[in-house]
């Protein structure tokens, strides 16, 4: 069934209205508007920088007269001071300007570990101090012990030179659990000027209020001979969640309205920090530094100064786009999905409802920072990463919705069923078994399984190509003689084209009657009946490829084979399933039928290709043709016998997927006129989603250790991720194994422990399915890798040489991880320290990442050790053909072959 656009039925209209109800309704909750106490008429004061957004006081960049004088216009009449921190450049020009407009000055004098600057800066306060009548307080230095900028000695001499020099009142600032740790400083100045910053000490802002003023009051009782004035107290508006206290713009407005209208009450002298956001002060202390202002950096309110306090505004907005969004690929999947039950509907708009509003608050979050080039270009990469997952999010949900919860399958013939309908039609089959250096005894194995088709008109043709050792096909000609004339042997030496050569070849060599080509690995034995089922199928002219899933027959050697036949299972018996109802399998180069004339037209198999099977089948549907898949077993391979081997054959299987997508890309992106249906290009696109995933996730991982590092060297200037761009692959990781233990158990028929172990061996694969896929969007030239049959089990070495890569990526993950949490320092006091939500998440990536490889070194020392298959169980749960794949109905009537692709 082609990608088919279908009517919208009322059931699902009716999913999608409630789904976007119950979002626009989550919206409105958490946006519900909080009645808070009103901003005073006059503040008492404010904390004044008035560097502009485009300066840098780090360069020495000063505001201008003109942009200072502005500034303090904008506060005139709001507040009845301000409070300086410099008198550097034009800054020494806040108190005249602010005498101008009524303000008095709190003058402050920076002091830092330069002391011949530390006295021209004290030289010209004293003088400013002495010149000025609105200068009425001094503070000496700002968080001078805190920061350890000089020996306390040495600073409590300058604050007694202060003293003595100038005759305002004299203190410094600190925060206050530094006056409390140093008692003797009260002996040196005149009043105390306390810090009151909660967020800097992980505090709720719901506590943060009642926090502050139990310390205010802490600091009063330790200094009862001198006056407390509050220095700072303010809350950021923007910034990294730390421990529990979140930085935004609404926890702003609320700390800020709340304690102000305690510290009016109480007569309590304040100066809110800051006036206006300075986006400088990000290089120092983290991009949080840049938002304590009250207005924003532009000088406009960041907040609502009396009315009810909305945690985003713009809710009605961001709830309208992303429920429009997410309508839109709702309906698409609807659109496209008709056999779905209403209970794969209602999933799927769970997912896709939810993943809309995630990523519309994502962008609006990362939105609202000040934006320079190197957060612009960041952000560009991880939304992209971003959009990235999000894709392989939707295809997997559409897959699970598509594999459990349908009304029917239209397409799916399961066993006898194929035989049942086209009993009379018997065409003449060419069974093609190509051959490279295989055990003969196993080759002599599958040969006698053909010999003993119940089938009447075929013949087998033994294609050897290239195989050194004539001791090791010698045997297999002599006995494709003994087997009779239908038997043909062939050595070839030297061949081209590895197995697609082998092929062509083979194709060549067939007669002009035969109808059907079928092709088998050389370690297959087939049922006596998969010829006299199947056959019968390409009665339906327009049916091109019958294909039959891989199955093996060596699972229960050991508890690695048990595994891996784990993991081979899902595939074909869930994704094979879907696909197969928009006609868009993936071919495969064993237990394949093809009508030989097709294959003519087509000019045989794909020597440049390593995955000439998948290839071939998607030239097919190009060219108009079906397919069709019976998820019935009619023979048993054998798998890889180690990781290594394991590790090189899925390596060949996702380069090969990338040299198809390379060679086939503007058929598959529709810029060229094909046959292909849009259901044809879903599923190959989406199907190949997660292995480029995998492939983007290597370079993640390799970004994701630089970063781990660089936080390591520079604790104080670089930040971890936004938790933000970490929620998204952390789902998909919990989503995906959350679908794999479900489908694995309702479609598989698998246990528990069979889940856990298919998922150790995909997991352990995806470096080396990362790998591939970047090298196979660069090169073209990699050869093709036989998969060995009866090596030897490996040693313990040889065990771990197999999975070093993994093996050194999972231990500098994980040691990435400790270190970085071992940086999280004590968040009470240390300001550098970096411990919330954001670091706390990028610990859990880094951790969730190491995963894939610690999985990988499990399934090689599982291929080593003689652990039995039983501890991984045996056999599969049957499960009913009408409950795993809804009604069985048989193959459509065929359509009229279209002259090009219709769009849809």
């Amino acid at each position: 069934m082609p990608f088919t656009k279908v009517n919208l039925r009322l059931p699902a209209l009716l999913i999608a209205l409630v789904f976007a109800m119950v979002t626009v309704g989550t919206w409105a909750w958490l946006n519900r508007p909080e009645t808070e106490p009103e901003w005073p008429r006059k503040v008492w004061g404010f904390a004044l920088s008035p560097y502009q957004p485009d300066q840098d006081a780090v360069k020495g960049e000063y505001p201008t007269r003109e942009q200072i004088a502005r500034d303090l216009d904008l506060l005139k009449g709001k507040a009845q001071a301000v409070r300086t921190y410099t008198v550097a450049g034009t800054i020494g020009l806040v108190p005249e300007l602010a005498a101008e407009r009524g303000l008095n000055v709190a003058l402050g004098i920076w002091l830092d570990t330069r002391l011949e600057q530390n006295e021209i800066e004290f030289r010209r306060a004293v003088e400013l101090a002495q010149k000025h009548r609105n200068v009425v307080r001094v503070i000496v230095g700002n968080e001078s012990v805190l920061r350890g900028d000089m020996p306390l000695a040495d600073f409590l001499k300058m604050l007694d030179r202060a003293r003595a020099e100038i005759e305002q009142p004299i203190s410094t600032a600190e925060p206050w659990h530094v006056w409390v740790k140093n008692p003797e400083l009260a002996e040196h100045v005149d009043f105390i000027a306390i810090h009151l910053l909660p967020y800097w000490e992980g505090i709720d802002v719901e506590k943060a209020v009642d926090y502050s003023i139990a310390k205010y009051r802490e600091v009063e009782t330790a200094f009862p001979n001198r006056p407390v004035l509050i220095g700072e107290v303010g809350w950021p508006s923007n910034g990294r969640t730390r421990e529990n206290a979140v930085a935004s713009e609404a926890d702003e407005a609320l700390f800020l309205r709340r304690f102000l209208s305690w510290a009016e009450k109480e007569k309590v002298p304040y100066y809110i920090m800051e006036a206006f956001d300075q986006p400088w002060k990000g290089q120092q202390e983290g991009a949080v530094g840049e938002y304590w202002g009250v207005y924003d950096a532009q000088r406009h309110p960041k907040f609502e100064f009396t009315k009810p306090i909305v945690r985003v505004p713009q809710w009605q907005m961001l709830a309208a786009v992303s429920v429009v969004l997410a309508a839109a690929m709702l309906f698409w999947f609807y659109m496209h999905s008709g056999t779905l039950k209403n209970r794969g509907r209602s999933f799927l708009a769970v997912i896709i409802y939810a993943t809309s509003a995630l990523t519309t608050w994502v962008i609006y979050e990362y939105s609202q920072q000040y934006l320079t080039v190197t957060s612009v270009t960041v952000g560009v990469l991880l939304f992209i990463g971003m959009l990235g997952v999000i894709a392989v999010l939707l295809a997997e949900a559409h897959e699970w919705a598509e594999a459990h919860w349908v009304r029917l399958r239209r397409r799916l013939l399961v066993g006898p069923a194929a035989e049942g309908r086209n009993g009379g039609y018997r065409p003449k089959v060419s069974v093609h078994v190509p051959a490279y250096n295989e055990p003969p005894d196993m080759v002599i194995e599958t040969l006698d399984a053909l010999a003993a088709l119940d089938y009447a008109d075929f013949d087998v043709l033994v294609i050897d190509n290239n195989t050194p050792d004539e001791a090791v096909w010698r045997p297999v000609e002599a006995h494709c003689a003994r087997l009779g004339a239908r038997f043909r042997f062939f050595h070839v030496s030297p061949l081209a084209g590895f197995k697609a050569g082998a092929l062509n070849f083979a194709l060549g060599h067939t007669a002009e009657d035969v109808e059907i080509i079928a092709v088998i690995d050389s370690d297959y034995v087939v049922t006596r009946d998969w010829l006299r089922d199947l056959a019968p199928v390409f009665s339906t002219p327009q049916i091109a490829i019958v294909q039959a899933p891989q199955d093996y027959r060596d699972d229960q050697q050991n508890a690695f084979k048990a595994m891996c036949h784990a993991e081979y299972r899902g595939f074909f018996h869930i994704g094979m399933v879907t696909r197969n109802e928009r006609n868009a399998i993936i071919q495969h180069g064993t237990m394949t039928l093809v009508r030989h004339s097709v294959l003519r037209e087509l000019r045989g198999w794909a020597e440049w290709c390593i995955t000439e099977d998948a290839e071939l089948g998607l030239r097919v549907f190009e060219h108009g043709y079906e397919a069709t898949y019976v998820p019935h077993s009619y023979g048993k391979g054998l798998m890889p016998d180690t990781f290594i081997d394991l590790k090189k054959q899925r390596f060949r299987w996702a380069y090969g997927a990338m040299q198809i997508l390379r060679a086939h890309a503007a058929q598959l992106f529709g810029r060229r006129p094909m046959h292909l249906t849009s259901g044809q290009r879903y599923h190959f696109l989406a199907g190949w989603l997660p292995w480029m995933a995998d492939g983007l996730n290597v370079i993640v991982n390799l970004c994701a250790l630089g970063w781990a590092l660089l936080m390591v060297l520079l604790p104080t200037k670089i930040d971890p991720p936004l938790a933000m761009f970490s929620v998204l692959p952390l789902s998909l990781f919990v989503f995906k194994l959350a679908k794999l233990m479900h489908l694995y158990r309702v479609r598989v028929g698998a246990g528990a422990r069979q889940t856990i172990a298919a998922s150790i061996a995909g997991l352990g694969l995806a470096h080396t399915i990362g790998f591939a896929v970047l090298k196979g969007l660069f090169t073209s030239n990699e050869p093709f890798f036989r998969t060995p049959k009866h090596a030897h089990t490996p040693t313990f070495i040889g065990t771990l040489q197999a999975c070093r890569t993994e093996a050194l990526m999972a231990g500098a993950l994980l040691l990435g991880a400790w270190a970085v949490a071992m940086n999280l320092g004590d968040a009470s006091f240390d300001r550098k320290s970096m411990d919330g939500p954001d670091l706390r998440a990028f610990v859990l990536v880094l951790v969730v990442q190491s995963i894939p490889y610690l999985s990988a070194v499990l399934a090689s020392v599982a291929s080593a050790l003689p652990i039995p298959a039983r501890w991984i169980g045996h056999g599969y749960r049957v499960i009913d053909s009408g409950d795993a794949y809804a009604t069985i109905i048989d193959v459509p009537p065929p359509a009229p072959r279209p002259e090009v692709a219709k769009p849809d």
